[in-house]
């Protein structure tokens, strides 16, 4: 899991069937670097499949891959990014 800002949403026009209706994020992951030193993230943008509602520049963790898919299971679904969690705050130690 990766934790990640939101910085925008996605509209598609079309899509895969299994995956119409769903909300659609972008997001930008954090670094190491950027979570010890509370710098904005610097990671490389991503598109999310989200069912928690996250807002604009909050901060989220992200499943990829094949675990990205579990919260389906046992149907599948073609998403490569999904909102596991909202975080509230970050404590690095």
């Amino acid at each position: 899991m990766r934790i990640a800002e939101v910085i925008g949403t996605v509209t598609l026009s079309r899509c895969h069937p299994s995956i119409a209706g769903y909300r659609w994020i972008i997001g930008v992951p954090f670094s190491l670097n950027a979570l010890t030193n509370s710098i904005p993230p610097d990671g490389e943008d991503l598109v999310i499949l989200d069912q928690l509602g996250a807002g604009q520049h909050q901060t989220i963790g992200v499943s990829e891959g094949v675990e990205a898919a579990m919260p389906f299971y046992p149907n599948k679904k073609p998403i490569d990014a999904y909102c596991a969690c909202l975080i509230d705050t970050i404590s690095v130690n």
